[in-house]
């Protein structure tokens, strides 16, 4: 168990944490929110051993073994599988003691390292790393290629599947999803699922953490305080307990209120003055209790647009791609044909590299097509948030001189007042932007993109550097949107909420995907599941190879004899293949009649709990129960959920 017992530490002057206790159970996988500077990294140093308390203590079991995410990636010439493989130290350990006692010709010791290398799945170990980087988005070639030849971001994925490779009995992961896309944030989730380990992780992805996380340790004010369940659960619980802090709180200032008139009616009256005392006594030791205070949420919205024009943008047999420097074409993605029409709200998806970005920048015109034509409305405005949208930015310019800069004719209080309305306000919208963090640094890029009234907005990773509070502020502004909307996006409940279809970029094409995102989830497990056979079939097949060329006279000459036997071992794999398929589909059908059944339940419970008039006082019993019957409806549901995963992932092996 990890225990954190009155537990305090400053970093500086500044006080983060002060006498909070809690715990965590082994096997136990746990969501860690807070705002920014709240102290979730440093909790994180600490169970690392990098920063002690200044009070109370902190305990783990001494024989555990922990894992985290590396920060910095040497530039080594290493290939990504053996960087992979260094992750599991105890293995790496072996291994040097196997080639001492090789050099010393010490054949017991010899024999003592092979038994362990076998007891750690040594054999296994390449396998393994290999699956590791295949599942966070490495080629096959690219496990080969050198640390050194990866840029920042997939050496971040590097570290990532080392911390993933070490045999961990704690996880600790800062933001993992940050360098990731869609697909890999899927995997990792499939694999997190599967940790026997405890799981500590930090993220500003609300499905991420609702996906993988079963606790949620919230940091405010000091302290840190646990709840049961991922972080909806989090949100419904901790809104709950803050209506009734609040209606506890109103109670006793009506009980102080009424206390202190007594005391100043009666202290001067010899017939009152005891019971006025006694009164006295009552307010001095009552324990007082503070107000619910919860942060004003961040808000803002999107300007009316000036014109709505029908259809937006068409492009006929668009070739996207690159010039390289010798005037040679680069195609990504080829035959593009598409009418976006006013209202469209378009979520697009695909791996890394596909060309999603290709697109979203021909579509901005900030990147001419290599082929075909393309027309624009009559009175299009495109608002354009790049992926890297910050180094757009000028560090030594203020937030002021950066909107004024696009606004010349404005009037300055006028500028101050719109970026006031997006939380930059005095000194801090007048200063250089050098020290904003990565998220108020997006804040002001979507400041600027807002003012200029777009009807045609193309977001390509808007919520990288974003918290969850901001995240949420851009969904809820996104929903009012009155333009239309293309979005590339990581964080699937934007996409949910921001986006009604979704369209397909992969192999170099562009298709509508008839489904939602959960049908993408299943569709990019299979694709996973078919290339991890086809990378086996692919090592295997070179060893048939020599053994083929031999006998092949031979072979012809007892291929007629041989169709037949053929045939009748055929027809019985058949057989069998239907007996073996059919309880696995009984099973599933089974299961999807329960979701069914208790996805109705949690529709109705979710509009109880959303309906404002659940929560008038003589409602409380009733949304509280409808609150634990919410929960456990969820935790059923995600327990049917993993069945049906387990026998649909049984099926297509069987298939």
């Amino acid at each position: 168990m990890i225990r954190f017992n009155q537990f305090s530490l400053a970093r500086g002057v500044k006080p983060l944490f002060e006498s909070t206790t809690f715990a965590l159970n082994p096997g136990e996988k746990a969501g860690l929110v807070g705002a920014n500077g709240a102290g979730k990294t440093t909790l994180f140093s600490v169970l690392r051993g990098e920063l002690h308390p200044d009070g109370g203590d902190v305990s783990l079991p001494p024989s555990w073994q922990i894992a985290h995410v590396a920060q910095e990636t040497p530039a080594v010439e290493r290939s990504a599988l053996e960087y992979t493989l260094d992750g599991d130290a105890a293995l790496r350990e072996i291994e040097t003691q196997m080639a001492k006692a090789d050099a010393a010709h010490d054949g017991e010791a010899l024999a003592h390292a092979h038994a362990a290398f076998a007891d750690a799945d040594g054999y296994t170990a390449p396998a393994r790393a290999q699956a590791l980087l295949l599942g966070l988005g490495f080629t096959l070639a690219q496990t080969r290629e050198s640390v050194a030849s990866f840029s920042g971001g997939w050496r971040m994925r590097l570290n990532l599947a080392q911390a993933l490779m070490c045999r961990s009995d704690l996880l600790l992961l800062d933001e993992p999803t940050n360098h990731l896309d869609l697909d890999a944030i899927v995997w990792l989730e499939d694999w997190l699922h599967r940790y026997t380990g405890t799981l500590l992780v930090i993220s500003h992805d609300r499905e991420f953490l609702d996906s993988i996380c079963n606790v949620t340790l919230h940091l405010e004010n000091q302290q840190v305080k646990r709840y049961g369940g991922n972080y909806s659960q989090f949100e419904i619980l901790r809104g709950q307990q803050l209506m009734l802090q609040q209606s506890s709180y109103e109670k006793q200032q009506k009980t102080i209120a009424h206390l202190q008139s007594f005391i100043d009616r009666f202290k001067a009256k010899a017939t009152k003055a005891r019971q006025a005392q006694s009164r006295m006594k009552a307010l001095e030791k009552m324990e007082l209790i503070a107000p619910a205070h919860s942060a004003s949420p961040f808000t803002f919205e999107f300007r009316t647009p000036d014109a709505a024009p029908n259809p937006m943008l068409v492009m006929e047999d668009v070739r996207c791609g690159y010039l390289a420097e010798d005037g040679r074409e680069i195609p990504i993605v080829h035959g593009v044909s598409l009418s976006i029409q006013g209202g469209q709200r378009i979520g697009l998806l695909g791996a890394n590299g596909q060309g999603k970005s290709t697109l979203v920048k021909t579509l901005a015109d900030t990147l001419a097509p290599l082929a075909g034509a393309m027309r624009q409305g009559r009175g299009l405005a495109i608002g354009y948030f790049a992926q890297h949208q910050l180094e757009t930015l000028r560090a030594e310019d203020s937030a002021l001189a950066h909107l004024a800069r696009i606004a010349p004719d404005a009037r300055e209080q006028e500028l101050r007042d719109y970026l006031g309305s997006f939380n930059f306000s005095g000194d801090m919208a007048s200063s250089p932007i050098a020290p904003f963090s990565g998220g108020e640094k997006a804040r002001l890029a979507l400041a600027l993109i807002i003012w200029q009234k777009p009807n045609l907005l193309l977001l390509d990773e808007p919520t990288n550097h974003l918290d969850l509070e901001t995240r949420h502020a851009l969904t809820m502004a996104l929903a009012q949107f009155e333009g239309t909307l293309i979005l590339v996006s990581h964080d699937r409940h934007l996409l949910r909420a921001s986006t009604d279809q979704f369209m397909l970029v992969a192999n170099g094409r562009v298709q509508p995907f008839d489904g939602d995102l959960d049908d993408y989830r299943d569709w990019l497990l299979a694709h996973a599941a078919q290339a991890r056979e086809e990378a086996k079939a692919a090592s295997a097949g070179g060893r048939t190879n020599a053994s083929a060329a031999l006998g092949s006279t031979d072979a012809e000459a007892d291929a007629s004899a041989n169709r037949k036997d053929q045939r009748r071992l055929e027809a019985q794999a058949r057989q069998k293949l239907s007996h073996l398929k059919k309880p696995l589909q009984t099973r599933i059908a089974r299961l999807e009649k329960e979701m069914d059944a208790l996805n109705a339940e949690k529709a109705t419970l979710d509009a109880f709990v959303a309906d404002t008039a659940s929560y008038a006082p003589e409602m409380k019993a009733k949304l509280t129960q409808a609150i634990r019957q919410q929960a456990d409806v969820h935790a059923r549901l995600e327990t049917l959920e993993a069945e049906w995963l387990e026998a649909q992932e049984e099926l297509e092996q069987i298939g």
